[in-house]
């Protein structure tokens, strides 16, 4: 009888050890959040990612009860505060509004990413979708889809892009291979440099994201060829979609989400994940998404990690078509 209480005790204290240092975290966890939280935003203050990103701060502090400070670490397209939120303590304490830039172009076009998206970081929700839109100048010589690729198969067409390697590049890319037609791409610097010279008629096409362009479509500036969505858009719904005119299963769309370091406790991220989904469902942030050009789109964490993973291949694929090499 001695002899199994000393084994019991033998075997036991080492577990009793663990449960015991396991305790406080496990408290920590359902506490979650009893400090100030950092939503890091990679992109400069006051463009339409940081405006949603303080709109999803505001709500995220009402109903958890703490503090969501937003920082704004911005550069290399958006690389530098993807990688700092990469390489954070994995606590909760440390997010980052996650953009299809960082998380899906970014490994297409950097051979040397300092952070792996799908290893260092863990999704939390999407937030947001930004549609990829087709515009042209008001006088172009053609109206819609198929008025384009008969101009395009018949002479030189160029198109105009945010910059090598942007998504605006690589959606006219994979657009083009699609429609199987040539276009002369003419980079800027940014799309409030290119678009200018796509009102004035110097160059003939471009994408862009919606929010970008829809003010100079409602000024009569631009006309919209097609939208990049499944989908019509309310945002814009005379709008017909690129797959409506016969691109079928095309699909263009920026999106803006939410993440957090690797290793960060599921029970956090789920509290996260419920916290931003109760918040989207509210009229009052279905109205300020609607008014950014924002499309709703929380969801799980599972279906926003299996939409990251199809978002790499598919911008990987874009890169390709265009013979974009990593650099």
């Amino acid at each position: 009888m001695l002899s199994s209480r000393r084994a019991f005790c033998f075997f036991s204290l080492p577990l009793l050890i663990s449960l015991l240092a396991l305790a406080p975290r496990a408290q920590a966890q359902a506490d979650y959040p009893n400090r100030p939280v950092r939503l890091i935003v990679p992109i400069a203050a006051g463009q339409a990612t940081d405006i949603l990103a303080r709109l999803v701060a505001d709500q995220l502090a009402r109903s958890l009860g703490q503090p969501f400070v937003v920082e704004n670490k911005a550069g290399a397209g958006t690389t530098i505060g993807t990688d700092f939120v990469a390489k954070a303590a994995p606590d909760g304490y440390t997010l980052v509004m996650a953009t299809s830039a960082g998380f899906a172009v970014a490994p297409a076009i950097y051979a040397r990413l300092p952070y792996d998206p799908v290893r260092d970081l863990a999704p939390v929700t999407n937030v947001g979708l930004v549609i990829q839109t087709m515009v042209a100048s008001r006088d172009a010589p053609f109206d819609n889809l198929q008025q384009f690729i008969a101009k395009a198969k018949s002479g030189a067409m160029n198109y105009a892009s945010a910059g090598n390697g942007s998504t605006s590049h690589l959606t006219t890319e994979m657009f083009l291979h699609q429609a199987g037609v040539p276009a002369v791409h003419v980079p800027f610097k940014g799309a409030a440099e290119a678009q200018p010279q796509l009102i004035g008629g110097q160059v003939q096409f471009m994408f862009d994201a919606l929010p970008a362009v829809l003010p100079q479509v409602r000024a009569g500036k631009l006309k919209v060829i097609g939208v990049g969505s499944a989908e019509r858009t309310p945002l814009l719904p005379e709008a017909p979609t690129l797959a409506e005119q016969g691109l079928k299963g095309f699909e263009a769309v920026g999106w803006i989400g939410l993440a957090a370091p690797a290793g960060t406790p599921p029970a956090v991220l789920d509290k996260l994940n419920q916290a931003v989904g109760r918040a989207m469902a509210t009229p009052e942030m279905q109205e300020r998404l609607k008014a950014l050009s924002f499309t709703p789109a929380a969801d799980t964490r599972e279906h926003f990690g299996r939409f990251i993973a199809g978002e790499i291949g598919k911008w990987g694929q874009a890169a390709k078509n265009a013979r974009i090499a990593p650099q």
